[in-house]
């Protein structure tokens, strides 16, 4: 009861206006696909510049030649993210961020079957758009969410907690595959206004942490004269 009636108040925010795939930057190239849900999509955030897709580019640019899609839609869950990408024509990218998720929580579906399309997702960003690097986001600490109420959000919170558990399992075990460490715990005023998803101070963290960690990992596989590139963040 609780569930419907907080989708029932709970503010409609649209997606993040803006373009969502571009070229930019200078350096050596890196091919760029972020892809999942409202988040991905910048829900909370006027524009792509300030949501995730937009603050991450901007920082990969400053040391690669960024070649960069969007591919997310608010209500994704991992089934629905697992259709979209098996309809799209093979593409390839050296990095795909994924953020999904948070409706598989919000639904009945089971820690193990969640896990199991989670596979089955990393397999297919492996075989049908041939992704040197997975960067996971975990699921969002939920149980902090102001928009939930009690003990909705105790409970949503700790099924999120098992979720991100099992993730990290899974990623740890999965070549190629890495999972971000940012909590992305919100405080006050960085929410959007309707309480449940970012805004641009928490798409700004994450996209930070990101970045950071596909530099590292490119710098790792990088042959040794290219392997100075550094992600300039400033603190």
């Amino acid at each position: 009861m609780q569930g419907i009636y907080t989708r029932r108040v709970t503010p409609k925010l649209p997606e993040a206006e803006g373009e969502r795939q571009g070229i930019t930057g200078s350096g050596d190239a890196l091919r760029l696909l972020i892809v999942g849900d409202s988040a991905a999509a910048g829900v909370g955030a006027s524009t792509q510049d300030e949501a995730l897709s937009g603050q991450l580019v901007r920082l990969l640019a400053k040391d690669y030649r960024v070649c960069w899609k969007l591919w997310a839609r608010s209500g994704l869950d991992t089934q629905a993210l697992l259709e979209l990408l098996e309809a799209h024509s093979p593409e390839h990218f050296d990095v795909v961020l994924l953020s999904i998720g948070v409706n598989d929580v919000t639904s009945t579906l089971a820690t193990d079957q969640w896990i199991a399309r989670q596979q089955r997702l990393m397999s297919l960003l492996r075989s049908q758009y041939a992704a040197k690097l997975i960067v996971v986001s975990p699921l969002p600490p939920m149980h902090l969410f102001p928009a939930l109420p009690q003990p909705l959000r105790w409970y949503l919170g700790l099924r999120a907690s098992g979720f991100n558990a099992n993730l990290a399992d899974l990623a740890g075990r999965t070549e190629g595959c890495t999972l971000l460490t940012t909590r992305l715990a919100p405080v006050a005023g960085s929410m959007a206004r309707d309480g449940f998803h970012p805004g641009p101070a928490i798409y700004s963290q994450w996209a930070q942490d990101a970045a950071v960690v596909i530099d590292q990992q490119r710098r790792q596989t990088a042959p040794l004269h290219v392997a100075e590139h550094t992600i300039k963040i400033q603190e």
